[in-house]
C-alpha cells in the first residue's frame, strides 16, 4: 500500500485549505504562511497591483491586497501539487476499472509518450515510474490547477463586485428615499449620513456603501465632499457612482438639496419598476427552462429508459442513476442557480438586527444610571477598578453588567425552550425537532422487516412511509410558515396607511406620542392589535423609540423595519415628522404595488409548473398501469400467432427476466421525487423562496401519491 502514500500526503493541505474558511484560527495559520512565503514578493508596487486594490474595494472583500495576493498564489501552489498527484491516481483508477491493460495503453499512446503506459498497474509500480508519472502530471495537470487557481480567484473578485453592484442598484432607490426624507426633517447631512450608517441593515447594499464614506469622514476627518466622490471612484454600482458625484457637487456648489434628493427619488422609483420588469422577465425564463429541462427531460429519459427495459434489454441501473442522482443533482443545482442569478434582482430582505442589542445599549445605560443614583456612602465603601479612561467603575457596577452578559447569553434560549409555540411561529423551521423524530418512528413501525443487505429491497419496503412522514413534516412546516407569511402581509398592507395617518394627525399639530396613541386607536386591520401593544407599552413608561424598536422586534418584517428605522430617526430631528412620513407611505407603497405585480405574473408560471406535473403524473401512471401489465401478459397470450412467437423469442426471453415489480417501484419513486423538487422551485420562482415552496410540494406529493395508491397499490 505505500504507492498510496504521495496521496495521502498531497490530500491534506487541500483539505486544511477549505477547512480554514470555517476556523478562524486555521485561517489565521493560512495567512501567515502565504504571507511568509509570498508577501515580499506580491508587496512591490505595480499597475496590477492598484487594479487589484480597487477590485478588492469594490467587492468589499476584508482582506488587504498583500493577503488576498499571497493566499492566491499560495493556493495555486498547493492545487498545482495536489492535482498533479491526485491526477495521477485518478487515471489509475479510471484504467483499472476498464480494464485496460499496460500493453493496450503503450499500443495507443505515441511513442514519445510510452513512459505512461505503466499508470495501468499503479499498484505494482516502481519508484522511479512513479516519479516520471509525477513530473508529467506536474508539468500538464499542475500547471494548468495553477494558472487556473490563480486567474480563477482574481477573476471572483470581479463576479463578486458586479454581483455587489447589482444589489446597490437594487437597494438604492429605498436608500435615497431615506436620505431625502431626513433632509425634509432638517437635520444636517452629514447626520442624515451617519443614520443611514447606523441602520444599513435595514436599507442593504447601497446604505452599506454610503457607511464607508461616513466612517472615512469620522475616522480620519475626511470632508464630506472628498469622502463621497472617493465613494464614487470605489463603487462598482454605475448608478451609486453618479448619485454620489452629482450628489457631492450639489454641496460644493451650495444649491438645494432636497429639490436634488426629490429629483433622484422619483428617478430611482422608476428605475425600480425597470429593475422589476427584468427580475420578472428572468423568473419567466428559468420557470420556462425548468419545465423543459428538468420536467420534460427526464419524463423522455423515464419513457424510453422503461420501454427498452422491459423489451429489449434491462435498463434498471440507468433507470436508477436518472432518478435517483439525475433529477435530484438537476434540480439541486437548478435552485443554486435560480438564488445567485435573481439574488441581485430580488427585493432585499430587512433586518437582521435586533431590538435585543438596543435593549443591551439600553441596559447599561440603566446600570449606569443606577451606579450613578447610588448614594455616596454606599459608593465609597465600594472598591473601584481604574479605566483607561481615568474614571472608575464601581464593583456593584461591573457585577450587575456580568449578570447582565450571563442572561442576555441564555435568555434566548430559554424562551425558545419554555415557549415552544411562539419559537414554532417565529421560526417554522423549529418545527423539524417535533416532526423529524415522529417521522422517523412512523417509518420504522410501518416498515415491513427486510434484510438490510440488500439496500433496493429496504428501499422498497420504506418509500411509502418516508412520503407519509416528509407530507407530515413538510406539511406542518408550511402550515406554520403560511401563517406566520400571511400574518407577515397582512400587516405590511396596513403599514402605508399607518405611515399616512400617522403624519396626518402629527401634521395637525398632535404631539409625536399623541399622533401614535390616535393612530393605535383606529382600524389597521393586523397592524392594529401590534399598535396597541406599541402603545401599552409607552404607557408602561417606554419612550417612543424603544416601543416601535420592540413593534419591530415582534413583527419582524423588512417593511416595519425601514418605517421604524425612518420613524425614530425622524423624532431625534423633529416633532414634525409628517413630510419624513409621507414619504415613507410613498415608498412602502410603490414597494406594495411592485410585490402585487409580481405575484400576479407569476401565478401563470406556477400553473405551467402544476400542469407539467400533472403531464408527467399522468404519463407516469399510464405507463404503470397500462403499458407494464400489457408487456408482462404478453408472454402468457394464448392468441399470439406462432410467426410472431418465433420472431420474438428473444422478446419473451427478455420479459421473462425483466423485474417488473422494480421498474414499478421506480416510476413511484420518480413521481414522488419529481414533486417534491417542483413544489420547492415553484416556491421559489413564485415567492422568491425555496420556503415558499413547501406547500406546494406537499400539495403534488399527496397528489401523487393518492394517485398511485388509488390506480397502481
Amino acid at each position: 500500500m505505500w504507492y498510496l502514500l504521495p496521496l495521502v500526503v498531497v490530500l491534506a493541505p487541500p483539505v486544511a485549505l477549505a477547512a480554514s474558511r470555517f476556523d478562524r484560527r486555521l485561517d489565521l495559520f493560512v495567512t501567515r504562511l502565504a504571507l511568509s512565503a509570498f508577501g515580499n514578493y506580491v508587496g512591490e508596487e505595480t499597475a496590477d497591483s492598484e487594479r487589484q486594490r480597487d477590485r478588492l474595494r469594490a467587492a468589499h472583500v476584508g482582506e488587504t491586497h498583500r493577503m488576498y495576493a499571497s493566499k492566491t498564489l499560495l493556493y495555486s501552489a498547493v492545487l498545482a501539487v495536489s492535482g498533479s498527484v491526485l491526477g495521477v491516481y485518478l487515471a489509475g483508477y479510471v484504467l483499472s476499472e476498464l480494464a485496460i491493460t499496460e500493453e493496450t495503453l503503450r499500443a495507443a499512446l505515441p511513442p514519445a509518450l510510452s513512459f505512461l503506459s505503466p499508470i495501468a498497474r499503479l499498484s505494482e509500480i516502481g519508484l522511479g515510474e512513479l516519479f516520471l508519472l509525477l513530473a508529467f502530471s506536474g508539468a500538464t495537470v499542475g500547471t494548468v490547477l495553477a494558472v487556473g487557481t490563480y486567474y480563477l480567484r482574481w477573476e471572483l473578485l470581479d463576479q463578486l463586485a458586479d454581483a455587489r453592484g447589482k444589489r446597490i442598484d437594487v437597494t438604492l432607490p429605498r436608500t435615497v428615499a431615506f436620505v431625502y426624507a431626513l433632509s425634509r426633517s432638517g437635520m444636517a447631512f452629514p447626520i442624515v449620513l451617519a443614520t443611514l450608517s447606523r441602520n444599513e441593515r435595514v436599507y442593504g447594499e447601497a446604505a452599506r456603501e454610503l457607511s464607508v464614506a461616513v466612517r472615512e469622514m469620522e475616522t480620519f476627518s475626511t470632508d464630506a465632499l472628498t469622502a463621497l466622490r472617493e465613494t464614487a471612484h470605489r463603487t462598482p454600482s454605475e448608478n451609486m457612482a453618479e448619485f454620489t458625484e452629482n450628489l457631492a457637487s450639489i454641496l460644493e456648489s451650495g444649491q438645494n438639496l432636497s429639490g436634488f434628493l426629490e429629483d433622484q427619488y422619483e428617478r430611482f422609483q422608476e428605475e425600480a419598476k425597470a429593475q422589476q420588469e427584468q427580475y420578472l422577465e428572468l423568473l419567466s425564463t428559468f420557470a420556462e427552462a425548468y419545465v423543459t429541462t428538468l420536467v420534460a427531460g427526464p419524463l423522455f429519459l423515464v419513457t424510453i429508459l422503461v420501454v427498452v427495459g422491459l423489451v429489449l434489454s434491462d435498463t434498471l441501473p440507468i433507470l436508477r442513476l436518472v432518478i435517483y442522482l439525475g433529477v435530484p443533482l438537476g434540480s439541486v443545482a437548478f435552485i443554486a442557480y435560480v438564488g445567485s442569478a435573481t439574488e441581485s434582482l430580488r427585493r432585499p430582505g430587512g433586518a437582521d438586527a435586533p431590538e435585543r442589542r438596543r435593549l443591551d445599549v439600553a441596559r447599561r445605560q440603566a446600570v449606569g444610571q443606577l451606579g450613578a443614583d447610588t448614594p455616596a456612602r454606599i459608593q465609597a465603601s465600594e472598591s473601584r477598578d481604574v479605566q483607561s479612561d481615568g474614571g472608575t467603575t464601581s464593583t456593584a457596577q461591573q457585577d450587575a453588567l456580568e449578570r447582565l452578559a450571563v442572561y442576555d447569553r441564555y435568555s434566548r434560549l430559554l424562551d425558545r425552550v419554555t415557549n415552544p409555540l411562539e419559537t414554532a411561529y417565529r421560526m417554522p423551521s423549529a418545527t423539524f425537532i417535533l416532526t423529524a423524530p415522529i417521522g422517523v418512528l412512523w417509518v420504522l413501525a410501518t416498515a415491513e422487516p427486510t434484510p438490510v443487505t440488500e439496500p433496493v429491497s429496504v428501499l422498497a419496503a420504506i418509500d411509502r412511509a418516508v412520503v407519509e412522514a416528509a407530507v407530515f413534516a413538510l406539511g406542518v412546516y408550511a402550515v406554520v410558515f403560511e401563517l406566520r407569511s400571511r400574518k407577515q402581509r397582512a400587516i405590511e398592507r396596513a403599514v402605508p396607511d399607518f405611515l399616512d395617518r400617522f403624519a396626518s394627525v402629527n401634521d395637525a399639530g398632535m404631539s409625536v406620542v399623541r399622533s401614535l396613541q390616535r393612530v393605535s386607536e383606529s382600524d389597521l386591520d393586523e397592524l392594529s392589535a401590534e399598535l396597541q401593544r406599541t402603545w401599552r407599552d409607552i404607557q408602561w413608561g417606554a419612550d417612543v423609540e424603544t416601543a416601535l424598536y420592540r413593534l419591530e422586534e415582534r413583527v419582524n418584517s423588512p417593511m416595519v423595519s425601514r418605517a421604524v428605522a425612518l420613524t425614530t430617526n425622524a423624532v431625534h430631528a423633529s416633532g414634525d415628522i409628517a413630510p419624513v412620513l409621507t414619504i415613507g407611505a410613498d415608498e412602502a407603497r410603490a414597494t406594495r404595488r411592485l410585490r402585487r405585480e409580481q405575484r400576479q405574473v407569476m401565478l401563470t408560471y406556477l400553473i405551467v409548473i402544476y400542469i407539467s406535473f400533472l403531464v408527467f403524473l399522468g404519463i407516469v401512471v399510464a405507463l404503470t398501469v397500462a403499458f407494464v401489465p400489457a408487456v408482462e401478459g404478453a408472454q402468457f397470450d394464448p392468441d399470439l400467432p406462432e410467426a410472431t412467437a418465433g420472431a420474438s423469442v428473444g422478446f419473451v426471453d427478455t420479459i421473462t427476466q425483466a423485474d417488473v415489480g422494480a421498474y414499478e417501484e421506480l416510476l413511484f419513486h420518480a413521481t414522488m421525487i419529481q414533486a417534491l423538487f417542483s413544489g420547492l422551485i415553484a416556491g421559489q420562482l413564485g415567492g422568491g423562496t425555496i420556503q415558499s415552496g413547501a406547500k406546494h410540494a406537499v400539495v403534488l406529493l399527496v397528489l401523487g401519491y393518492l394517485t398511485f395508491a388509488v390506480m397502481v397499490f
